[in-house]
């Protein structure tokens, strides 16, 4: 999302991540620690368009389309029907998926909207525990996947007391190359955020790991 190149000088985990753990949400001017549904609204579309295999920029573009035009909620996204909703996928160059996305996005706040108001707080408020919120998530509609879950779950960690999504395979691949076992605890031993430690490492996994560049040497001690 417009990083400059990460620099190839020895780096401590902890100076990788202040510089590199920006959550998506917050780059996006989305503030989840509002807590309020509008914002969280704001990203689950937002992740939604970045879960899709499609250049990031393209889904960023995109989303900023869509608050220009403020079709950021369950109302103004349902109100904007099928043709608006494929012009703004157009107009940010999400044109590979603009019609299966429209239908997606429909389909998903239509249910959000029936079932919990066009709240996703409510629905966060009735699931049981972790796992049941991603299942609700899912059953929105079948476009919610794993990708979308986790990518929507990691920045609600934010806010969220039962957001708790798996890292993604991306972040694996990180946590394999700096031979870290547990995220969570690493995190915790460490002293390090849990949302920007791990939106660092995905940034490490996709810059480096996934386009086989060589990655910078980091070192696992504190400053």
């Amino acid at each position: 999302m417009g990083n400059s190149r990460l620099p190839q000088k020895r780096l401590s985990l902890a100076d990788f991540v202040k510089q590199h753990g920006q959550p998506y949400s917050e780059l996006l001017g989305i503030d989840l620690r509002t807590g309020r549904s509008q914002e969280i609204a704001k990203w689950f579309l937002a992740a939604m368009l970045y879960s899709k295999p499609i250049r990031e920029n393209s889904a960023t573009k995109t989303y900023r389309c869509f608050a220009e035009k403020e079709a950021v909620s369950a109302d103004a996204i349902l109100r904007t029907g099928w043709d608006g909703l494929v012009a703004l996928l157009d107009a940010g160059g999400y044109t590979r998926y603009d019609f299966s996305t429209a239908d997606k996005l429909l389909e998903v706040f239509g249910n959000l909207k029936k079932h919990y108001r066009g709240d996703l707080n409510l629905l966060h408020t009735q699931a049981r525990n972790p796992r049941d919120l991603e299942d609700k998530l899912k059953a929105l509609g079948k476009g919610i996947g794993d990708t979308t879950v986790a990518i929507f779950l990691r920045d609600m960690r934010l806010r969220w007391v039962k957001a708790d999504p798996k890292p993604t395979p991306l972040v694996q691949t990180a946590l394999r190359k700096l031979r870290i076992r547990d995220l969570k605890e690493f995190a915790k031993s460490n002293k390090l955020d849990l949302v920007r430690l791990e939106t660092a490492l995905l940034r490490l996994a996709k810059d480096f790991v996934r386009r086989k560049k060589r990655l910078p040497i980091i070192r696992r001690t504190w400053a």
